[in-house]
């Protein structure tokens, strides 16, 4: 038993263009670049669908992100200038698109106010959704990511909990309703129409969700982005129609994701061990799920240098009600694993070293005698336990709070991190409130536990869904709810393993 004690752990380094190295994505961009590798994009191939306004307004956006914003504040460490898009990832982006699809602000206007709100969000995917999948299908196309700018009304109207104004609402006549619709898919009818009507329901509702999960089979990689984001001065009534970050911020982030999701990588962590592969658990309870308890089961699949790959598993009844937790049988967990090693074999030609896997929970028995059918004997597998804490609070004698990285070690397989805290190089703390830490406990198998914190710290750092210092969660875990949101959006299909960025 180790005696409770208390350690600040270095702050993971990222590598950048030409081998150099930086702990601040903003200043490692700025000063060297993205890495250089065979993916790197020599040019945005981006495709755009929106109103006539939207696909303006993103030429506009494309202008501006060419050319250097100012910092909030010059005096102040965390706002960083933007320098201009092909300044920061040394990539050329066109102001004119491969391809523009208008869509009719009318049309999406009808459709997002339809009464039925299942038809009026399945209907609002499909004109976009289907203008992506005829230019893919009738055209030879290279189109890397697709920029779907939607209007303030998709975005307000297209969520679960969205209500149209009576007056405003439209109501399509000869239709089934939404309760004859689930019951025709519990209990199929001999009527086609019928079944066809009742295919709406299948989908949830949520306009992002949905058109992600939908696009999925043709394997279309996408970046929403509302018409107010790319032209944040645009003022409705005589006042900004919404808060924004400050230009410098929203570029970082917005060009960071789009840069990613392009097929280029943006950084990686300097301090790599060879043949280490993370995966992190995704379960999700699917909104339209007829047999009331099912959830969804994948796994996202991390490597060292960034790159993810998301499988889904199958779906079942693999949510407890009296534990509050999801776990797997040995058979399901055996063939998610089984998906994760053919997946690494086939990209390096051998096993991997390490393959952690992070989860909410701790593993049962079966669980993880299925992990462990399943890795190779050449491999060392550990489970490893992260769930937020409220434990412990810190505070320092001064008025910034703990660092981060402060680490309150607790026996020899669990310890408290604070992957958010006060952070001196920029002089600030990302947050309002005073910071919680992460439990981690090395639940199975054998790890030194630093060796584990030390990964946890790295993979706070490759979020590139954006261009911040670090996350609070390692991306194993951040974005397994999203991950899980867009696989149960939908009917549950097969599919290959896709890229990380296809699901963010």
């Amino acid at each position: 038993m180790t005696s409770p004690h208390i350690s600040v752990l270095d702050e993971p380094k990222l590598q950048f263009g030409h081998g150099q190295n930086h702990c601040n994505p903003k200043d490692g961009l700025f000063l060297f670049g993205p890495l250089v590798d065979e993916r790197k994009p020599d040019v945005m191939r981006v495709g755009v669908v929106g109103t006539p306004e939207g696909l303006a307004k993103y030429r506009r956006w494309v202008i501006r992100a060419n050319g250097y914003l100012p910092p909030l504040a010059f005096d102040v460490p965390h706002h960083t200038a933007f320098p201009g898009f092909e300044a920061a990832f040394h990539t050329r982006w066109p102001t004119i698109p491969i391809t523009e699809l208008p869509i009719s602000g009318s049309e999406i206007s009808r459709a997002i106010r339809i009464s039925d709100r299942h038809l009026a969000i399945y209907e609002t995917v499909s004109l976009f959704s289907s203008a992506i999948e005829t230019k893919l299908r009738e055209d030879d196309v290279e189109v890397d990511v697709w920029f779907v700018v939607v209007p303030e009304e998709v975005y307000h109207l297209g969520r679960p909990l969205s209500r149209v104004r009576r007056e405003d609402r439209i109501d399509i006549g000869g239709r089934i309703s939404a309760r004859q619709g689930q019951r025709l898919l519990r209990e199929p009818s001999m009527f086609v129409e019928e079944m066809e009507q009742a295919e709406v329901y299948r989908y949830e509702i949520n306009f992002h969700h949905q058109l992600k999960a939908r696009l999925l089979s043709v394997k279309a990689v996408v970046q929403i982005v509302r018409e107010t984001s790319l032209d944040p001065q645009e003022h409705v009534v005589g006042t900004r129609s919404r808060r924004l970050q400050d230009p410098a911020t929203l570029n970082w982030n917005l060009c960071t994701t789009a840069y990613f999701k392009a097929g280029g990588r943006p950084w990686k962590l300097s301090r790599l061990r060879e043949g280490v592969c993370y995966v992190g658990l995704v379960f999700k309870k699917s909104p339209t799920d007829l047999a009331m308890g099912n959830a969804c089961c994948g796994a996202q699949m991390f490597l060292d240098s960034g790159d993810g790959l998301v499988f889904k598993g199958a779906v079942g009844p693999w949510y407890s009600s009296d534990l509050r937790e999801f776990h797997l049988p040995e058979a399901e967990a055996k063939s998610l694993i089984d998906l994760v090693i053919h997946s690494y074999r086939a990209s390096h030609g051998t096993d991997p070293k390490e393959l952690f896997i992070h989860g909410r929970t701790r593993f049962n028995d079966a669980e993880w005698t299925g992990f462990a059918s399943a890795t190779p004997n050449g491999t060392h597998l550990v489970g490893v336990r992260i769930s937020r804490s409220q434990d412990l609070k810190l505070f320092r004698p001064n008025k910034t709070p703990v660092l981060r990285g402060t680490t309150c070690y607790l026996s020899r397989t669990r310890a408290l991190i604070w992957t958010m805290g006060f952070i001196p190089e920029i002089n600030t703390y990302p947050g309002r409130e005073v910071p919680n830490p992460l439990s981690v406990e090395v639940c199975r198998g054998e790890a030194d536990l630093n060796v584990v914190l030390d990964d946890i710290m790295g993979l706070t750092k490759v979020n590139f869904n954006a261009c911040i210092y670090a996350d609070g969660l390692p991306v194993t875990l951040r974005f397994a709810d999203a991950v899980g949101e867009i696989l149960t959006a939908g009917p549950n299909t097969d599919g290959p393993p896709l890229p990380f960025r296809h699901y963010i």
